[in-house]
């Protein structure tokens, strides 16, 4: 029976080193050094040979990119951290926003909220009215 077909994205790690290594425009030295340092992990195979992803190229190119701009390799890697860090909460907002879009089409009767004659918050169901008060004030303006 043939095994399923394995998806490829960007992030399928299909290059040896030297043709990553010429994809990226750098030396193979260096990319070991990279991957000993932790700026760029690529994936190993069960014979322990490093495989990189598209991916892991764009991100041997930003740090190339970061390096001519003067960056530390300690500087890039926090960047680089930063990066991963600013694109997982990108995805939690745009997780949490879908969320509450559901919750609110899949739940019409949900509460909303009024200001009271206070200024404090009253929750209200939807669709009903806050009673006003039918106390008189009477204003006068000051000196009169």
């Amino acid at each position: 029976m043939p095994q399923p077909r394995q998806q490829m994205d960007r992030f399928t790690p299909i290059f040896a080193i030297a043709a990553a290594a010429e994809l990226a425009e750098m030396h193979p030295q260096t990319l070991r050094q990279y991957d000993r340092i932790g700026l760029v992990s690529p994936q190993r195979t069960s014979g322990n040979t490093r495989r990189y992803s598209l991916h892991d190229i764009e991100q041997l190119q930003e740090v190339a990119r970061l390096s001519a701009e003067g960056l530390s390799l300690e500087g890039i890697r926090r960047v680089l951290q930063l990066e991963d860090e600013v694109r997982e909460l990108q995805g939690r907002v745009r997780e949490l926003e879908r969320a509450l879009s559901d919750e609110m089409l899949n739940r019409p009767e949900r509460r909303v909220f009024a200001a009271g004659q206070a200024g404090e918050i009253i929750t209200m169901r939807r669709g009903s009215r806050l009673r006003r008060s039918a106390e008189v004030v009477v204003w006068r303006p000051e000196g009169r």
